[in-house]
């Protein structure tokens, strides 16, 4: 069966694009490609293999396939706040061993 715009719409509402931060139904005002029927053009089973395969190209890959060693977002700035308290300690230390207290 080749391939339609109702399968690339599922496919962008499955979250298998990368485009939905959550996934889900997203109601459209109109049906992908509809706008392109009505003018007398509709898209070809090869155009739309080829927008399916564009929009799956920037999708997040599968948690089993990213590897181990990737940070997590917040790890950064975890690591710069210890980095700040452990300089805070050791300013304290200097001063409280030199008597300046």
């Amino acid at each position: 069966m080749p391939p339609t715009t109702q399968q690339l719409k599922a496919d962008i509402d499955a979250g298998k694009t990368g485009d939905k931060v959550v996934e889900g139904f997203e109601l459209g005002l109109s049906t992908l490609g509809t706008d392109d029927e009505a003018a007398g053009s509709p898209n070809t089973p090869e155009q739309v293999a080829m927008a399916r395969a564009l929009e799956k190209r920037h999708a997040p890959k599968p948690a089993a396939e990213q590897s181990a060693n990737v940070s997590r977002p917040g790890q950064p700035a975890l690591w710069i706040v210890v980095g700040a308290f452990v300089l805070l300690l050791a300013v304290l230390a200097l001063v409280l061993l030199n008597g300046h207290a």
